[in-house]
């Protein structure tokens, strides 16, 4: 009967937020103003930053704990250095990952014209599982829009074994720490697959940071019963066999099929991506992505301006899921991008770009 409930009223939550249309466009003072008091409102309900949940148990190995963002708040101090991930010598040659508190990033300033103009503002990208930051490289391109694009690497996936995210508020903290790092107060945040669930975990801690949201070839369900068995074989496979084996296993489904039938350039670059993770960090993503909660109830708590792109062929997050997630977000955009799948910024990254750059210069 509960069930029956709360049902309804997510759907009627849902018909008036489909209804309700802003009046007219906002001052982006009154913009700011408002996005504080959404924070406010958002943390009376959901409650406050995190607090140290209970120990991991999914894998027999209760000393495993999921970190907090409040313990990763209290490191702040981190430094510009630059670190080179020894498995990718050759993407190293164009350019250096540099690091604060201990996490790699990618960034783009404005160039060109742009350069002349003060920057629009900070967009956040947060890679899928079980590539990296460097997936992102195809829209560092945004920055001449006049963007500064910030791409994170979550905690272990950079070839570096050491201290890897075993939850999504693990990498949530992580992300946090770097926006504290760079001095970034607000920012258009968003992710693919993966994540979208540590941006999930981002607004439900910290709402404060979000000037916009991207939410890319993601879910806000949490695993199924099912769901977590298939990721406990993943477990048993990346630590028999490797990440090769992962990589065998997922980019099949992580590609459209136009991707499969054209040439093979892309899915080696993927599996070049894949293969420079830690066997560790792997493990813990798939922690991460089984012991994730359900955000469903957190959509109707999003004001802020948010895209929603989704691949057509995209068989793990289908288009459906993207449609629940706009019809649930108030004023959100919805692209479905053909001929993409899994990776739409990788296999369609044109239309992905073009779509992200006119929600940031007509909707942000």
């Amino acid at each position: 009967m509960h069930g029956i409930v709360d049902r309804e009223r997510l759907q009627a939550e849902q018909r008036a937020n489909r209804e309700r249309q802003p009046a007219r466009q906002s001052h982006p003072h009154e913009r700011r103003a408002q996005r504080q008091q959404h924070a406010e409102d958002h943390q009376s309900r959901f409650g406050p930053q995190l607090e140290p949940r209970a120990a991991n148990h999914i894998d027999q190995r209760p000393h495993d704990r999921v970190g907090a963002v409040c313990e990763h708040a209290e490191r702040r101090q981190g430094q510009h250095r630059p670190l080179v991930c020894p498995k990718d010598r050759a993407a190293d040659q164009q350019y250096r990952m540099p690091s604060i508190g201990g996490l790699r990033y990618i960034e783009a300033t404005p160039t060109g014209a742009a350069s002349s103009l003060r920057p629009r503002g900070t967009l956040v990208l947060i890679h899928a599982f079980p590539l990296n930051a460097r997936m992102w490289e195809p829209q560092l391109s945004l920055a001449e829009h006049g963007w500064r694009v910030i791409a994170p690497q979550l905690r272990g996936f950079d070839g570096d074994a050491r201290d890897p995210g075993q939850s999504v508020d693990d990498y949530a903290g992580g992300v946090i720490d770097l926006l504290d790092g760079l001095h970034v107060t607000e920012a258009v945040i968003g992710g693919l697959s993966l994540g979208g669930y540590v941006t999930f975990a981002l607004f439900r801690h910290a709402p404060r940071y979000f000037r916009g949201m991207v939410l890319a070839d993601t879910r806000p369900q949490a695993d199924t019963p099912e769901g977590v068995d298939g990721r406990r074989k993943m477990l048993t496979l990346v630590r028999e066999k490797g990440a090769q084996a992962v990589a065998d296993e997922m980019i099949p489904k992580l590609l459209g099929e136009s991707t499969k039938a054209g040439p093979p350039e892309l899915a080696a670059r993927v599996e070049e991506l894949v293969l420079a993770s830690s066997k560790d960090a792997i493990e813990g993503a798939i922690r991460a992505l089984m012991t994730r909660p359900d955000s469903t109830p957190l959509l109707p708590s999003i004001h802020c301006p948010t895209l929603i792109i989704v691949g057509e062929e995209d068989t793990l997050t289908p288009p459906p899921l993207s449609r629940g997630m706009h019809e649930a977000i108030a004023g959100s955009e919805l692209v479905t991008l053909p001929g993409a799948g899994h990776l739409a910024s990788l296999e369609q990254p044109g239309a992905f770009n073009a779509a992200l750059a006119r929600f940031l210069t007509h909707r942000v």
